[in-house]
């Protein structure tokens, strides 16, 4: 029971899907969701989706803009400043949809989106429940982790030389999100984040996932903190659901900042990996989710 929607977005298109309960009488209680960094919704967003509708609430999920089937350019370019703005038009086109019901909104974020959703929380009083799902809280500290030693001063010489390019009036460069050559220049390294997406790549030739994203993207990766917001999420009930094996979005950071959310809160931490929240514990995550956004909406 989903049918294809599309809403403007300060000027652009945004494309996705609008799920209605089978059964039950409307307006339903409604869960707006995004993907995270690159991801797109066909990457398993489809399933916390069916799980979240028979438990008799609509969805709205769509692709971030620049990606996916959503419109915007660059292509592959990732502002989380605009992603946080996009989930406020989102809940404003999901509050005009007569399957949703406008006082009872909640919204999911995963990854690069989970830490935007705590954003939009704080900022958004219409927002009635908020879940974060292995959230990508803050980029100058998650680097700090992620990067190597040796590494540090080439990647900062790479945003410096992609801004040289812009303010010539050049397009921003691009570089591969994953790769299993270590030798090749990559953003996300080893098999994890490899495997986990390229399994919707093999699976679908007209997947519209790319593997690639601008180097502009990396700087706004750099500058993106939710930390200040954290405090102001109450009295808007936050559910964080973290992965006790997290080298992609450091489990440390998260707990850290879930511990400055001085409304109430509910914490999950699962024992996977990353994207084990998405296939190994999808049941575990989705149920928790499910079950959250029925109490609290």
């Amino acid at each position: 029971m989903r049918r294809d929607i599309e809403f403007k977005a300060d000027g652009v298109t945004l494309r996705g899907w609008l799920y209605k309960p089978a059964k039950g009488k409307g307006p339903f209680p409604t869960i707006v969701m995004a993907h995270g960094f690159s991801g797109v919704k066909e990457m398993d967003l489809d399933k916390y989706a069916d799980v979240f509708s028979k438990a008799g609430h609509a969805v709205l999920v769509y692709d971030n803009r620049c990606l996916g089937s959503s419109d915007g350019s660059p292509r592959q370019d990732i502002d989380p400043r605009m992603q946080l703005r996009d989930y406020r038009s989102a809940i404003t086109f999901a509050q005009q949809q007569k399957e949703c019901d406008a006082e009872r909104i909640g919204v999911w974020g995963t990854s690069y989106t989970g830490g935007t959703v705590c954003a939009v929380a704080a900022l958004d009083r219409r927002v009635s429940a908020v879940v974060s799902q292995v959230p990508f809280m803050n980029g100058h500290r998650t680097l700090q982790q992620f990067l190597p030693i040796a590494g540090v001063e080439a990647f900062f010489d790479m945003l410096d030389e992609d801004r040289a390019r812009r303010v010539a009036g050049k397009p921003s460069k691009t570089m591969k999100m994953c790769s299993l050559d270590p030798n090749e220049p990559h953003l996300f390294p080893g098999e994890e984040t490899y495997n986990y997406i390229n399994q919707f790549v093999e699976r679908d030739p007209d997947c519209t996932w790319q593997n690639k994203v601008t180097i502009r993207s990396l700087e706004y990766m750099q500058e993106l903190d939710v930390s200040g917001y954290m405090p102001n999420i109450g009295p808007t009930p936050l559910l964080m659901i973290v992965s006790k094996h997290d080298t992609t979005t450091p489990t440390d950071i998260s707990l850290d900042l879930f511990n400055t959310v001085t409304g109430p809160k509910e914490l999950i931490v699962i024992d996977s990996n990353h994207y084990g929240a998405y296939t190994d514990k999808f049941k575990e995550t989705s149920t928790a989710a499910r079950e959250f956004f029925s109490r609290k909406l």
